[in-house]
């Protein structure tokens, strides 16, 4: 995993996220993947950037997410790009659900447990303060958001 500088290529935002800096940086992350490892030394190559750094990429799925998240640096920004997706928040203690169409975003507060929810193929684009990022599994389809001793 690296940061690129002065990038001169197209980026595929699926397979390689760009990180939004201090500075307005803009640096592709070549080798990126959701292991671990991988993640630790992102986190690492990123960490002066603390709570301003942002992550933005494209998933493509279909079906039900098998996570909760939350982002305790910042909000996030997601974008339906096609299909039909649902974010499911957990605000105040109450879960929250917000549908997506082509176009269309919302916004998860920082700190607050989301999920999201395809119904058939979509894609969505996120922008994403990644600093402290926590991740639940969900148990079943739809499974509820974590309990309240996990909720900030």
């Amino acid at each position: 995993m690296r940061l690129v500088d002065n990038a001169r290529n197209a980026i595929d935002l699926r397979t390689t996220p760009v990180h939004l800096g201090l500075g307005s940086s803009a640096k592709p992350v070549e080798g990126f993947a959701w292991d671990p490892q991988v993640l630790q030394a992102y986190s690492a190559a990123v960490a002066a950037d603390g709570a301003e750094g942002r992550m933005v990429t494209i998933f493509d799925g279909d079906g039900p997410g098998d996570h909760w998240e939350r982002h305790p640096a910042g909000d996030e920004l997601v974008v339906c790009l096609s299909g039909s997706v649902t974010v499911t928040r957990v605000l105040d203690g109450v879960p929250d659900r917000v549908l997506l169409g082509p176009g269309e975003a919302t916004i998860n507060p920082a700190g607050a447990w989301h999920a999201v929810d395809m119904a058939g193929p979509a894609t969505i684009l996120t922008i994403t303060a990644g600093l402290g990022t926590d991740h639940r599994p969900r148990t079943g389809e739809h499974a509820g958001p974590p309990g309240p001793e996990e909720t900030p």
